[in-house]
């Protein structure tokens, strides 16, 4: 334990490139970019008992209590609120519980404090800050904690954290979360890892090969300019892909070509971008807005609403590509667009403006040191 120092952690958000939806697939690739707003969580030795979270998200602390490695919500909260703000942060909190304890440590009293400018009064940009705020706290609370944790470790243990909510979700967030800059992500098969963790343990999990899980940085383009649009329309990522999980189209013909389809494009574009092909690069993008019409054509997510159509129409109208980011529907569509071209690039914004859409300062992130 580090005494009465606090320890902060940071994490940056995401954006997905390309490969959404598909990429839930064990072993399926996409391309993921961190960028440069950050969740930052900051743990300290508590006052008292238990675990106090605070958060710029909600107007008073958070008071948990541990029973039997589980955090549970102190008498006289509104327990459904408090455990709807604090989920992800609690799973961080009980994953690297889970680990201390099978090194005969007791579960931590924690004071945890979490800030974030991944929102704007409370409405998320879609910047993926569940999955920030999952990597900074097992950061924060690992450390903490004295546990000398990999860059590996700590995003596997943010997974197991992540996929006890939501076994669903891909992981790409955490990754970018982690390593930071653009990567090339392959999902491992998120049932077997927590089958194993519950079976063996955490440790053993961290320790034992992931089917299908692939992390590596890429280069960024060579002359293109990241530019990110955001709908002001929050959307939910979980909601959407565990719609499309209900739905008959999983398992169909449609859906395997879907795979096999942005398999192929997010590959190209993985070479695109390790060869500075950026001709190569905006082609594939655009195949992969065009791929993810077609599923929302087949499957009537609500993929593409007016404004993020309009935000692809904006780029692509000066020679860039564009497409929704994750999964649609609302939050935030990215463009590449030629980095030289200041005029295009402003007239972009002017029309990202005029219908709706708020242009965002926000940039890709370099790799991340390990800390």
């Amino acid at each position: 334990m580090t005494g009465g120092r606090a320890v902060v952690r940071s994490a940056p958000g995401k954006l997905f490139i390309a490969g959404e939806y598909a990429v839930v697939e064990p072993g399926t690739p996409a391309i993921v970019v961190a960028v440069d707003r950050e969740v930052t969580v900051t743990v300290r030795a508590p006052a008292g008992p238990g675990v106090v979270i605070t958060s710029d998200l909600v107007d008073r602390p958070m008071r948990w209590q541990w029973r039997d490695g589980r955090l549970e919500v102190s008498p006289g909260q509104d327990e459904e609120r408090v455990r709807g703000a604090a989920a992800h942060v609690v799973a961080a909190i009980e994953t690297v519980a889970a680990l201390l304890a099978e090194h005969g440590l007791p579960a931590p009293e924690l004071s945890v404090s979490v800030s974030s400018d991944l929102h704007d009064g409370g409405r998320k940009f879609g910047l993926g800050s569940s999955g920030a705020v999952t990597v900074a706290t097992v950061a924060a609370v690992a450390d903490h904690c004295g546990l000398g944790l990999s860059r590996a470790d700590r995003f596997r243990l943010a997974l197991l954290a992540t996929a006890r909510i939501d076994p669903k979700g891909s992981g790409g967030d955490l990754a970018a979360s982690t390593w930071g800059g653009w990567i090339a992500y392959q999902a491992p098969d998120r049932a077997f890892v927590l089958d194993l963790a519950r079976r063996r343990g955490v440790g053993e999990a961290l320790r034992a090969p992931w089917p299908g899980l692939d992390v590596r940085p890429l280069p960024a383009p060579r002359a293109l300019r990241l530019e990110v649009g955001w709908t002001g329309r929050p959307a939910s990522t979980t909601s959407l892909v565990g719609d499309l999980h209900r739905r008959t189209w999983r398992g169909s013909a449609s859906h395997r070509d879907f795979v096999k389809t942005s398999t192929d494009f997010v590959t190209a574009a993985i070479d695109a971008l390790e060869s500075g092909d950026d001709k190569a690069l905006l082609h594939q993008i655009r195949r992969a807005r065009q791929e993810l019409a077609r599923l929302d054509a087949d499957a009537g997510l609500g993929i593409f609403t007016p404004e993020l159509t309009a935000l692809c129409a904006a780029a692509e109208a000066v020679g860039g590509a564009a497409k929704p980011s994750g999964a649609g529907g609302g939050d935030c569509g990215i463009a590449l667009l030629d980095a030289t071209a200041e005029h295009d690039i402003a007239h972009v914004r002017k029309r990202w403006a005029a219908s709706g859409v708020q242009p965002l300062s926000v940039g890709p992130t370099p790799e991340r040191n390990e800390e």
